[in-house]
């Protein structure tokens, strides 16, 4: 291989800083490696990069194999007992140049990420591949939810600065980027640790004013209860904000939501919804929910179901629960792997529901649509769009909505 394969796992922001390696690797001359930005979000998405090392050793017997992201920096040992990997990264050692220098051979090279205090700027052009951009806005989380590992992944909450960020968005729209998605660990903590402790709706505002040319901005997962007013007003009045959130909620269920220890009721949710529903009609929520969490009885389950219909949410990411080590959730009384199984089917299936009444919907409306690949594009809410018309991947269109298929829109060019 004359240049370094990478290969990625898990969210928006590993995404991001896949392609601050990317220029690394290439302006260190780095070739023949395979890279792989792991994700420690559940157990099977660790178990799923062990498998991925283990093909990519036997395609590739001469390759240097390289261990990085959350994965690895939580176990770093658990990679480094694998024959197949030749070098660990932590999560800050990965974003170094001197990481992927001639020279710097250290087998096993992560470093305590508690003792990170501050995000540095890292600007990139583009991100291979891609139409749409993803942004680092924060890092890392000052929160100890019970079921999650990736603070001791990432690290406390840290921020960028507003004229980084700034500086950012404007590099890729002058790449030609029409979208930006603002990502983080916990997005709407960003700013806290900041001389003012700004919010993001004032982020939010000060990328749309000083760079009139970005077309759409998107924000990835938000924390409802961290949401500012300043946040609330761009996101109901701002038409550039695509009109498409997704919800940390991971539970309907306000005993359930009391031992996760997050921070917000299941009244707290369903108002933020009808808030920006009345405010912006028109608006799609998606939402992140755990099934089978410790101790979760069926009533409790039963409230998770209804809050998807009170929610009124269109995307639905189910995660059935496996222990983390080392969390609290572990140490709970768990449930039958069989019965969280059952539960997270069923919340699948009610996601499913109300994904096909959205499509429905959607036929005969004309939309705005991002040209992802030659065929197929996304909508401002997020739908998938298929054409039968070729066009410029990074366009954004317009589109009459004609019908639809099992999880996505047909459409054709506007006249």
């Amino acid at each position: 291989m004359s240049e370094p394969k990478f290969i990625t796992f898990g969210c928006r922001l590993n995404t991001y800083e896949t392609e601050v390696m990317r220029n690394h690797a290439e302006a260190a001359g780095k070739s023949n490696a395979i890279v792989f930005n792991t994700c420690a979000v559940t157990a099977e998405a660790t178990r799923q990069a062990r498998q991925a090392i283990r093909k990519a050793r036997a395609e590739n017997p001469d390759a240097e194999i390289i261990v990085t992201g959350c994965a690895a920096q939580t176990d770093p040992e658990m990679f480094a007992r694998m024959p197949e990997v030749s070098r660990v990264l932590g999560n800050e050692e990965k974003l170094k140049l001197s990481s992927w220098q001639h020279g710097a051979n250290a087998r096993v090279s992560v470093s305590d990420i508690m003792a990170v205090k501050t995000a540095k700027p890292h600007l990139v052009d583009g991100l291979k591949e891609r139409t749409r951009a993803f942004v680092q806005v924060q890092n890392g989380c000052d929160h100890r939810c019970t079921f999650c590992i990736i603070p001791f992944g990432r690290g406390n909450s840290r921020s960028l600065q507003v004229a980084d960020v700034v500086e950012q968005v404007r590099r890729l729209v002058a790449s030609g980027y029409a979208e930006v998605v603002l990502t983080g660990v916990d997005l709407t903590s960003w700013g806290a640790d900041l001389d003012g402790a700004p919010k993001l709706g004032l982020l939010a505002n000060r990328i749309l004013k000083t760079v009139p040319e970005l077309k759409r901005l998107r924000l990835s997962s938000i924390d409802s209860i961290e949401a500012d007013p300043e946040l609330m007003d761009v996101i109901a009045g701002e038409e550039r904000v695509m009109p498409h959130i997704h919800l940390s909620l991971q539970s309907g269920d306000n005993m359930i939501l009391k031992r996760m220890k997050r921070r917000h009721a299941r009244e707290d949710s369903i108002a933020f919804c009808s808030e920006l529903r009345a405010r912006r009609p028109g608006i799609v929520f998606g939402a992140d929910i755990i099934a089978g969490f410790p101790t979760e009885t069926d009533e409790m389950f039963e409230n998770s179901l209804r809050i998807i219909d009170d929610c009124g949410l269109t995307y639905l990411h189910v995660f059935p629960f496996s222990p983390r080590p080392g969390t609290p959730a572990e140490r709970m009384p768990q449930l039958d792997k069989h019965l969280i199984k059952e539960r997270a089917a069923l919340l699948r299936a009610k996601g499913e529901q109300r994904l096909d009444q959205f499509l429905s919907r959607e036929i005969g409306t004309t939309r705005q649509v991002l040209i992802e690949t030659e065929a197929t594009g996304r909508t401002e809410h997020f739908a998938q769009v298929k054409f039968e018309s070729r066009m410029a991947p990074g366009a954004i269109v317009t589109a009459e909505v004609t019908g639809r298929g099992a999880s996505h829109l047909e459409a054709r060019l506007a006249a």
